[in-house]
């Protein structure tokens, strides 16, 4: 495993308590980063979806890490599947809730502090459905879709403020969010994969780490994919 630079720098991970979050900490604490995970899991509790409980975590994280230098935006559901017309209104908004509105309250209260630093890196975990789109997944793509677009958004604002801002579009990874959709939807996903297995957490970690490193430094408001030739564009 190659080794990046983080000795000094600090980091905090939403949805870090497990799969592809918790492969995202352990590299970045191995690799000399201190690392704070935002999660509903453990103590304190921290609920990406409510601005409250951001607030409270980015002056918890100050007081603690000293500084936000990385910020990964990870936290995530699925949703369930069913077609649009039987989606319960309800959980589109949830879905909606954690994997866009959550990354926005983030990067909301966490750019200043990197802006006022000159340094800062933000990777947003979205998802190859929010490029392709998968069918009984509307809500996860669409949020995944608005992501990237956010994404890109926020590069161009803070384009000459020392942040950079990009994500990265994963195929499926056997992870608990695999877990939440049918086993015919996951064979399905499994099924539009060329390479013909699963994307490994620790693969998707590798990649986020060096757009979080000092090493990336002129990609910014990009999409990088990690989907064993699934993604066409």
């Amino acid at each position: 495993m190659n080794r990046f630079d983080f000795a000094g720098r600090t980091a905090v991970v939403t949805g870090g308590a497990q799969g592809i979050g918790a492969a995202i900490a352990k590299r970045l604490q191995a690799s000399g980063a201190k690392v704070a995970i935002w999660d509903l899991e453990g103590s304190p509790r921290v609920d990406v979806a409510d601005q409250t409980s951001i607030e409270s975590a980015v002056k918890r994280s100050m007081a603690e890490l000293g500084r936000i230098d990385v910020l990964i935006n990870n936290a995530g559901i699925a949703g369930p599947s069913m077609p649009v017309v039987e989606y319960p209104v309800s959980e589109w908004q949830r879905v909606i809730d954690i994997d866009l509105n959550g990354p926005f309250l983030c990067c909301r209260a966490v750019v200043p502090h990197m802006v006022k630093a000159g340094y800062g890196r933000i990777v947003n975990i979205a998802s190859i459905a929010g490029k392709e789109g998968n069918p009984n997944a509307a809500a996860y793509a669409a949020a995944k879709g608005g992501l990237i677009a956010f994404t890109k958004a926020l590069g161009k604002e803070l384009a000459q403020s020392g942040v950079l801002v990009n994500c990265v579009t994963p195929a499926a990874a056997q992870t608990a969010i695999l877990e939440q959709v049918t086993a015919e939807f996951a064979k399905y996903m499994l099924s539009k994969i060329p390479m013909g297995r699963f994307v490994k957490v620790e693969e998707i970690a590798a990649l986020v780490c060096w757009l979080a490193s000092e090493e990336c430094s002129f990609s910014t408001g990009a999409v990088f994919d990690i989907s064993g030739v699934r993604a066409t564009y």
